[in-house]
């Protein structure tokens, strides 16, 4: 429940303004002239704040499209990310969003036509190309869809639009508005995945690991392409039973067939978030793990982190092909194992 709405003045008039504060009528609205002047104020408890976030209603003026880091992606040549919202309702602790904000607060960009013109504008750089562009980098895709409608509006401008190639990274299980229409081939909807001990002890208030398999069930069986995202693979003693169990369990539901592509990636994190994120949970015994500081990311040692790759791409090749199979790993491209056939591999923060 939203107890408090931050309205920039500048679009208080704004359609999608009005129809969001009718959603909380008993809400405090405050008016602010920037969302930055609350998100980015000092000396703010984002673990305080994380209990009862509050919702920013802002506008987004520029940078409404950004390129990926060099080799990240999943089989495109042009790739790009794109965030209408900041922050997310769930609480993982590993999310490199609490170690880079200050605040916990949510932020909805409400233009949501200025993002699709400056996807309109990369179509345009790279006509005739396929150009990928990745949502849930800073928010969780369609957690909080049913509040935002972004991705009807974003599904209604991508059926002109082949070249346009969009994934929605989600923990969620709102995918009522996709259910609703007939799936298109330039939607990827990809769901972030770790084993239900780890999910448990981890990504507080995210549905369960069964409710995600289930909403991936209801998806394929309707025609839409998934991605699974291993990322971050979390290392514990029981690392390879854990990945055979959640792998098994995918696979018994889901025909390998509807899987566009897989991504596993290690644990990583910039060190000064890390830092961050030690401060507001010192007890979190994820945190007290065996991490190495490789080139200023908090990660596993190399060693350990190939095992883990070359083990988790060992297991997934028996349910799909491997270059399906794409790997976010430290210090760029490179393959997991002499013996094995390359696999694909990029970069970014972990995944929230």
């Amino acid at each position: 429940m939203i107890d408090t709405l931050y309205i920039e003045q500048a679009i208080a008039t704004h359609p999608r303004v009005r129809e969001i504060g009718l959603r909380f009528p008993s809400a405090n609205q405050i008016m602010c002239e920037r969302y930055g002047a609350v998100f980015n104020r000092k000396n703010q408890n984002f673990r305080l704040q994380k209990k009862n976030p509050s919702l920013i209603l802002a506008h987004k003026f520029d940078k409404h499209v950004l390129e990926t880091p060099e080799g990240y992606g999943i089989g495109g040549r042009k790739n790009y990310y794109f965030s209408h919202m900041l922050n997310c309702i769930y609480d993982c602790r590993y999310c490199f969003l609490q170690g880079m904000y200050r605040s916990a607060h949510y932020v909805l960009f409400v233009n949501y036509d200025d993002f699709f013109s400056a996807m309109d504008a990369k179509l345009m750089a790279h006509d005739g190309e396929d150009v990928w562009f990745f949502s849930g980098y800073d928010c969780d895709s369609l957690a909080l869809d049913p509040l935002t409608g972004f991705a009807q509006h974003l599904l209604s401008y991508l059926e002109t639009r082949p070249h346009a190639m969009v994934e929605l990274r989600t923990k969620s299980t709102q995918i009522r508005a996709l259910l609703g229409q007939a799936p298109l081939s330039n939607v990827i909807v990809a769901f972030s995945l770790t084993p239900e001990p780890a999910a448990v002890a981890l990504e507080h208030k995210a549905p369960s690991v069964a409710k995600r398999i289930n909403a991936m069930a209801q998806l394929a069986e309707n025609g839409w392409r998934l991605g699974l995202r291993f990322d971050p693979l979390l290392d514990d003693v029981r690392f390879e039973e854990h990945y055979q169990s959640l792998f098994r369990d995918i696979f018994d539901r889901i025909d390998p067939a509807c899987i566009h592509s897989i991504t596993i990636g290690p644990f990583r994190m910039p060190g000064s978030f890390f830092s961050n994120v030690v401060r507001l949970y010192p007890d979190e015994p994820l945190l007290a793990g065996s991490f190495a500081n490789r080139d200023g990311l908090i990660t596993y040692p190399k060693e350990r982190e190939a095992a883990m790759l070359a083990f988790c791409f060992d297991e997934l090749r028996a349910y799909v092909s491997g270059d399906k199979i794409f790997s976010c790993a430290v210090g760029g491209r490179d393959t997991v194992r002499a013996d094995t056939e390359p696999i694909n591999l990029g970069f970014r923060a972990s995944s929230h």
